[in-house]
């Protein structure tokens, strides 16, 4: 590893690190200041982003851009802005009676300086979502972007720069080498998002400094078709799930369940909503592209693998000559041998698994690795009971796709292999803070009584105890 780049980095942590020393609960009109500085930092730069993301990826549709990394950073800064008060305030918790008059609280308190490691597939959003969190708990922050959007990782460094104080907040752009050197700093906290072998390897290089980690990972997502699921309705919220960013999102669903019966109807609705959703694919600036060659590469080898071992190709669209946009495909007669059933796809290719019952379909998803989110699609209630009670997932859409991704008021996280942890909204605050328990004893306390030298009395209390709790 490079000694300057660790040199480097250690400045600007030890730089941060004095700053939180000098500050180490920021009241709640500096931590509204900042979020007000984010807010504004992300408006007057929304379109410069969007631009900057698109030429990242060759092409992505603008208003994706501004939807889902822009407004999203805003909507959730919002948020916590008007909630942040309340977020703050001590709490009251219970005080066992054997305890009384004495009182507990919890306070609430920053942890420090907080290391962010962002993903290229939604670079401002998946940077600013936890670091807006951050900020909000009273942290300073250190956000290292992915290398592969170099545009993006440019102009969030300079903008940053530009709203917030080196020891406020900071990005370090740089390649792997660097990265690898953040994940290896002594944060208070350490937040990383991306592939689950990567994670592995974040949380390998936290654990040297018993640095707390939040990894938000992948996987492959399903969505599960219920028998009586309304075809059409269900067709154009999959597509859009599946075909935002060319399926480059985290929680795209990954693979479908499909009541045998239904499969040919469904892929037929599914090919015709995808034509109607993009009529043409080179020229259309609604249909993003995939965002390396390396990751094209990588996508059509999962098909080529997929057809060689006898699956069925059903490309949604003529084969775009030269570029950088993949034609959707679904694939049928799938198998667990292929590559494209074992590995998280993330892009625009959708596999579809018949079932006979539900159990079978259950089953099937229970026998893998617990995935960042699932879908479910009916009108059954006591299958979707069943199906919500008996899986693991992340986080679940019933009836749609991706939206659960954006609510502030519920936690958004893995589970095993999925990840770990969660954020958004309060939950994003209570990750990035410690919650101090505190006993408040009062002058009156009766515990003097269990005081030595040990004797009757104390054998009656502990007698006592027991017949009360």
């Amino acid at each position: 590893m490079d000694a300057s780049i660790q040199e480097r980095l250690h400045l600007i942590l030890q730089q941060q690190q004095r700053a939180y020393a000098a500050e180490r609960n920021p009241s709640l009109a500096v931590r509204r200041d900042r979020l007000q500085r984010l807010i504004a930092m992300t408006q007057k730069h929304a379109l410069a982003l969007a631009d900057a993301i698109s030429k990242d990826f060759g092409h992505r549709a603008r208003q994706e851009s501004l939807l889902l990394d822009i407004f999203s950073v805003e909507s959730g800064a919002k948020h916590a802005l008007k909630h942040l008060r309340g977020w703050m305030k001590p709490r009251r918790v219970p005080t066992a009676l054997h305890f009384l008059p004495a009182s507990n609280r919890l306070i609430r308190q920053p942890l420090g300086v907080v290391g962010i490691v962002s993903p290229w597939n939604y670079p401002y959003y998946l940077s600013m979502a936890p670091a807006l969190a951050a900020l909000a708990a009273g942290n300073r922050v250190m956000l290292k972007p992915s290398e592969a959007t170099p545009e993006t990782s440019t102009l969030m460094a300079r903008i940053v720069a530009e709203f917030f104080a080196p020891d406020e907040m900071q990005v370090v752009t740089g390649d792997a080498d660097l990265g690898r050197a953040f994940t290896h700093l002594p944060f208070d906290h350490l937040f990383f998002t991306g592939s689950t072998a990567v994670g592995r390897l974040v949380a390998q290089a936290a654990a040297q400094n018993l640095t707390p980690v939040t990894l938000e990972l992948g996987g492959k997502s399903p969505a599960l078709v219920d028998r009586g699921a309304p075809l059409q309705q269900t067709a154009e919220r999959l597509a859009f799930g599946k075909l935002l960013n060319a399926g480059q999102t985290c929680v795209a669903p990954d693979y479908l369940l499909v009541p045998e019966e239904m499969v040919e109807p469904l892929a037929k609705a599914l090919t015709d909503t995808v034509r109607r959703f993009y009529p043409s694919l080179d020229k259309n600036p609604d249909f993003s592209s995939i965002a390396s060659p390396r990751h094209f590469a990588r996508l059509q080898g999962l098909l080529d693998d997929a057809k060689a071992r006898g699956a069925r190709l059903i490309p949604t669209h003529d084969e775009i000559p030269g570029g950088t946009k993949m034609v959707p495909h679904l694939l049928l007669q799938v198998n667990e041998d292929m590559a494209v059933m074992r590995e998280e796809i993330f892009g625009p290719l959708l596999p579809i698994v018949p079932y006979r019952q539900v159990d079978e379909a259950l089953a099937y998803i229970n026998r893998h690795e617990r995935p960042l989110a699932m879908y479910w699609f009916g009108t059954d209630k006591d299958r979707r009971a069943q199906a919500l009670t008996q899986t693991h997932a992340g986080g679940v859409t019933v009836n749609d796709c991706i939206w659960h991704l954006g609510q502030e008021d519920q936690p958004f996280g893995g589970v095993g292999a999925s990840g770990i942890g969660a954020y958004h909204g309060e939950f994003g605050f209570r990750t990035f803070s410690k919650e101090k328990p505190v006993f408040i004893q009062s002058r009156f306390a009766g515990t003097k009584l269990f005081h030595p030298p040990y004797g009757k009395t104390f054998d009656r209390l502990l007698a006592l105890l027991k017949s009360i709790v």
